[in-house]
């Protein structure tokens, strides 16, 4: 099974599906929205990528994640009856971890059924079945997959973006995209603030739109 990749994003496609050479081979990666934007780039531009291999009758797919955090909440996720990966990713794309925790830690069904592909029913039995697994406080790797306690951060509300950031998160949200979404691309353009908005609203789509 493959575990991980590091090598150079060659394409992305909308539907959140990557090619990533490395040394020569082209992989294809399902990753959620904004995976990219939140994982670190070397010298020579490469990312690394933390993956699940599904493997079914017909298919082998991979399905890449910045960081341990995502790829356990996601096999939390595809525990639950009814989540399959696409749909996990799909969550993940709207809610990163530290959001979904929240969303369940509240019981928000509503938040968790704005995600394409989930349903009220759905939705209900996430708040219900994550609820003990994406709760805790100090984070480290789970001993294993499944259980996320004590691995996400507990739910904390974000400081509200300020000054030109604020501006940047409006622009985003006039713009159609979700909160999460504008202010994620916020915080991580931070150290850019003295940068002239047009500018910080370009690179921001480029990274919102795949």
């Amino acid at each position: 099974m493959i575990g991980r990749l590091h090598g150079v994003v060659v394409s992305e496609s909308a539907d959140g599906t990557a090619v990533i050479d490395v040394h020569g081979v082209g992989y294809e990666v399902s990753v959620p929205l904004g995976t990219f934007g939140r994982t670190a780039r070397d010298a020579a531009g490469a990312v690394t990528l933390l993956v699940v291999t599904n493997v079914r009758e017909d298919a082998i797919t991979l399905f890449g994640f910045a960081n341990e955090t995502e790829r356990a909440c996601f096999r939390a996720l595809t525990a639950v009856a009814g989540i399959g990966p696409r749909i996990a990713i799909a969550v993940l794309g709207s809610l990163p971890p530290n959001e979904l925790a929240s969303a369940v830690a509240r019981g928000d069904v509503k938040r968790l059924q704005a995600v394409p592909g989930v349903g009220r029913r759905l939705a209900e039995r996430l708040a219900l079945e994550l609820k003990d697994k994406l709760t805790g406080g100090v984070a480290g790797a789970p001993a294993t997959g499944a259980s996320l306690a004590g691995y996400i951060p507990a739910p904390a509300t974000p400081a509200a973006p300020a000054g030109p950031m604020a501006t940047l998160v409006a622009t985003l949200l006039n713009l159609g995209f979700k909160p999460p979404e504008a202010e994620r691309v916020a915080a991580e353009f931070a150290d850019r603030a003295a940068e002239p908005l047009d500018a910080l609203v370009r690179d921001a789509l480029k990274r919102l739109v795949r």
